[in-house]
């Protein structure tokens, strides 16, 4: 099932684990999250570039999330890589995108890029542990 904006909202406010900082009602879709990216930058035309949200998340055990573009940067061929957030994740998202258009794009500081769906976990008792846990800015491959 896919959290709604309702179900979201309720879940970061009661305590049942998810967060999302700094939230903000502008990012909050029907049905997903708007993740922003932090710092300026650019996405050169053909290459895969990783930036990191403005957001810190923390996803609880009864909860995973995907990752996927904002129609608005899709439309102007951009791509998103490794979309998929563990239960039990916290952190800075890296986000790795790439630009398939012939025109570089930039970034601005705010710039909601990624639509992060929340979908519930059956059962979720293993939680993630890995090497990107606490990240904080860009986290290169490891």
């Amino acid at each position: 099932m896919i959290l709604a904006s309702g179900e979201i909202r309720k879940q970061i406010s009661d305590g049942s684990g998810l967060v999302i900082r700094p939230y903000s009602d502008a990012c909050q879709q029907p049905a997903s999250y708007d993740l922003r990216v932090e710092e300026a930058g650019a996405l050169p035309p053909g290459r895969c570039t990783l930036v990191h949200s403005l957001e810190w998340v923390e996803i609880p055990a009864d909860l995973a999330a995907t990752l996927r573009c904002r129609s608005s940067f899709a439309r102007r061929g951009v791509l998103v890589g490794g979309g998929f957030v563990d239960p039990g994740f916290r952190g800075q998202l890296t986000l790795a995108l790439v630009n398939m258009g012939g025109d570089e794009i930039r970034l601005d500081p705010g710039d909601r890029v990624v639509q992060m769906i929340l979908h519930q976990v059956a059962g979720g008792v293993h939680v993630y542990d890995g090497r990107y846990q606490d990240s904080r800015g860009v986290v290169p491959a490891r």
